[in-house]
């Protein structure tokens, strides 16, 4: 019963209006040919396969889930199809190097085709979208022959791609791994180990599977000092990028989990299979981090994409259910009852789920934008982009998944009991969505990420740099009557954003366990302030388009508003729980856990 319709008309308004991509992609000496038509064009295309395709799959991956009989996984009906179409249409290689047969895309456009797909179906889209991770891993860290043996056939999508990082003793603290890698002699290592919580570990919808993967090498330093990566291809792969025999790695079972079902999350055992050292030794860690920052801009595509199968389902079902009549009087008089979106509660959860939605797109995709600039800064400063990416890749990670997960919730509460059974996919939608807070590092770790080391050990410049951003903006609109409703409260905010971060360093010198209790209100009051930013943005863009009569901005412009109104005051909560000190967590004289 769910439905899925990619919403052209924002993805558009973000990126061509809002963010002004095609004016970014003529200022750089490589993208001068894309033009919002050929941008249209391609995300018609991609559309049509979203819709049509992976859509009506999603419900499939999710009752049917992956098979596992003696180390072979089979995926969901209809999977391996979806995937061969998508490989046809030559969808892997959209941002891919050229040199490897890539086509070259921007991030910039290639983020609307993750949410696309992740939208329609997020258990399918996991496949393809590790694969980019292990290329742009080998693309930075592998040596010149590396990339020539695996980078042409995980560009084209012929192999796909894993992160192998997480062992049942440890989660985010990688220093404790204790997978082995063992010199073979000829250049190789044999690699020992148990990995969990692989997705996409095992599957049948690719020829070869390419395992990053980090171990020790003898002798090692403990720690995260003393990790190495390495590539372990699930077949062995010549100089030339054959597919030989079968390396030793295997998947010893599936995990039985909460949701996306339509994704092998596997256990998987390396016997001494065949490695190959990416990087230097005891560096792996650093060059893991290419891999897990590409993830957490994909996971923060994953809070969206919830977001916005929360809303438009919900949207559907609240014009189409009848209950009760409105207090204000009778709105559907030939009906028995009026249809509940007419009920202000109602429309409290949908406003809700639409600026959750739109903001995260805007947030996601100011992000890709940022990370094409770090390489193409079009006469800007890369320096100054990478260190806002830096700072937003956290705040995007787990503020979205957050407030995904929210809209999820809302979903299910909108549709009320029948939210709560399989056929609507609202309980679906819940628990693919819950998982998206966990992996790429939970909440509490990008919390800590962006109060610890992204600013107080970086003595608050990343953020004095984004404020500053946001400042110039306020600025210029500081005149402007009509966008006074957004100046004045964000204007106040930024400066508090500045105090309230120098009021925690200074407590965090005399205990420095204030940053850990103060870290996720921290990082969930920063998003709020960096999506009021962005809706005031949008405001003002749809206020000098008004004119024009189309009813989208006048929209647009009423959903910054209720942003504002309704969900910026949260901020007020948070400032004062995370000013309140550690003290009500940890205490020298109360043990408030003792039985």
């Amino acid at each position: 019963m769910s439905h899925y319709q990619a919403p052209l008309r924002d993805i558009a308004f973000v990126q061509q209006e809002l963010l002004e991509i095609e004016q970014y992609f003529q200022a750089t000496d490589c993208w001068q040919e894309m033009n919002a038509e050929l941008v249209d064009a391609v995300l018609n295309e991609s559309a049509k396969f979203c819709e049509e395709v992976l859509a009506p799959l999603n419900a499939v991956g999710d009752s049917e889930g992956c098979q596992w009989h003696e180390g072979v996984v089979t995926t969901p009906t209809g999977f391996k199809e979806a995937y061969q179409q998508y490989v046809e249409g030559g969808w892997p290689a959209l941002e891919g190097d050229e040199a490897f047969g890539g086509q070259a895309f921007p991030k910039s456009i290639a983020i609307a085709v993750t949410e696309m797909s992740g939208t329609a179906n997020w258990a399918w889209s996991m496949y393809p979208g590790l694969s980019h991770g292990a290329c742009h891993t080998i693309s930075h860290h592998g040596s010149d022959e590396q990339k020539q043996q695996f980078m042409p056939k995980l560009v084209d999508g012929s192999w796909t791609g894993t992160m192998c990082l997480t062992e049942s003793h440890c989660g985010s603290d990688l220093g404790l791994l204790r997978s082995k890698a063992e010199p073979n002699g000829d250049g190789s290592y044999a690699i020992s180990g148990t990995k969990i919580f692989i997705s996409s570990g095992e599957h049948d919808m690719a020829e070869n599977i390419i395992h990053i993967v980090l171990a020790r090498l003898p002798g090692a330093p403990k720690g995260t000092k003393g990790i190495s990566l390495f590539i372990v291809p699930k077949f062995i792969v010549d100089v030339e990028g054959n597919i030989g025999e079968r390396n030793a790695v295997n998947c010893g079972s599936l995990e039985h989990k909460m949701g996306i079902h339509g994704n092998a999350t596997c256990v998987m055992n390396f016997d001494g299979a065949t490695g190959y050292l990416i990087g230097e030794a005891n560096r792996g860690l650093n060059a893991m981090f290419t891999f897990m920052n590409t993830a957490r801009i994909g996971t923060a595509a994953q809070g969206l994409a919830h977001a916005e199968w929360a809303y438009q389902n919900s949207l559907a079902y609240a014009k189409d259910r009848t209950q009760m009549r409105s207090l204000s009087g009778t709105k559907a008089p030939e009906k028995e009852a009026d249809p509940i979106i007419v009920h202000a509660d109602v429309r409290r959860m949908l406003m809700t789920q639409k600026v959750f939605s739109e903001g995260a797109r805007m947030l996601v995709y100011w992000v890709a934008q940022l990370s094409d600039q770090t390489v193409h800064p079009a006469g800007g400063d890369a320096d100054k982009a990478n260190e806002l990416l830096s700072l937003l890749t956290p705040i995007a990670k787990a503020f979205a998944t957050e407030t995904g997960f929210e809209s999820a919730n809302l979903g299910m509460q909108i549709f009320g009991g029948h939210g709560y059974i399989k056929e609507w996919g609202m309980e679906q939608n819940v628990r693919d969505s819950r998982i998206s807070m966990l992996y790429e590092g939970t909440t509490g770790i990008q919390s800590l990420d962006l109060l610890g080391r992204k600013i107080l050990l970086k003595a608050g410049e990343p953020l004095q740099l984004l404020i500053t951003e946001m400042s110039a903006f306020c600025k210029t609109h500081s005149d402007n009557p009509d966008m006074a409703e957004f100046i004045a409260p964000l204007s106040t905010l930024l400066k508090a954003w500045g105090d309230n971060t120098m009021k925690i360093g200074m407590a965090a010198m005399q205990n420095q366990d204030e940053v850990n209790a103060a870290c996720v209100d921290y990082l969930m009051y920063s998003g709020y302030i960096t999506y009021a930013y962005l809706w005031a943005k949008a405001a003002a863009v749809a206020q000098q388009k008004l004119a024009s009569g189309d009813e989208f901005y006048r929209n647009k412009i009423y959903s910054a508003q209720f942003y504002f109104q309704r969900i910026l005051p949260r901020t007020a909560g948070l400032e004062q729980t995370m000013l309140s000190g550690v003290n009500n967590l940890i205490s020298a004289e109360v043990d408030p856990f003792a039985l």
